[in-house]
């Protein structure tokens, strides 16, 4: 049984799923992080005819946040639903931004609209990362 915290986070998330704009592959998406003072960010994806121009929910959220001046070392969850059989999954720019933009602590859930939850450290979702000690 998953707390209400996660719960409420999860139904965060289905309701930004609600505003994506998924017209050419009809694969709604949402995410919602909450911070540590309880500040909520939503993010949907946002597709273009241009495919490489589309742009993912977790990515959407985390920039939301972001540029709205929190620091990755207050974002305490994310919450990712999709309506799929088993909880959905990042892609891999998503796994590689979710690593960049959370701090070691971030706990990410993710979901279905079921409200079924596979709960993973940022290192469960990309054990091998490129991060900036790469660039030294």
């Amino acid at each position: 049984m998953e707390s209400n915290e996660v719960i409420s986070l999860v139904e965060e998330a289905i309701k930004a799923r609600e505003n994506s704009y998924c017209v050419y592959s009809h694969f709604a998406v949402g995410a919602a992080l909450r911070t540590k003072d309880g500040r909520i960010f939503h993010g949907t994806n946002i597709e273009n005819a241009s495919f490489g121009l589309t742009l993912c929910a977790e990515r959407t959220c985390l920039f939301n946040a972001i540029s709205n001046g929190v620091n990755k070392d207050d974002i305490m969850e994310l919450a990712i639903v999709a309506d799929t059989e088993k909880p959905v999954s990042p892609c891999g720019a998503c796994r590689q931004v979710i690593f960049e933009l959370t701090n070691k602590d971030v706990r990410i859930y993710l979901s279905n609209l079921k409200k079924e939850v596979l709960h993973m450290s940022k290192y469960d979702l990309i054990p091998y990362c490129f991060d900036g000690s790469d660039l030294d």
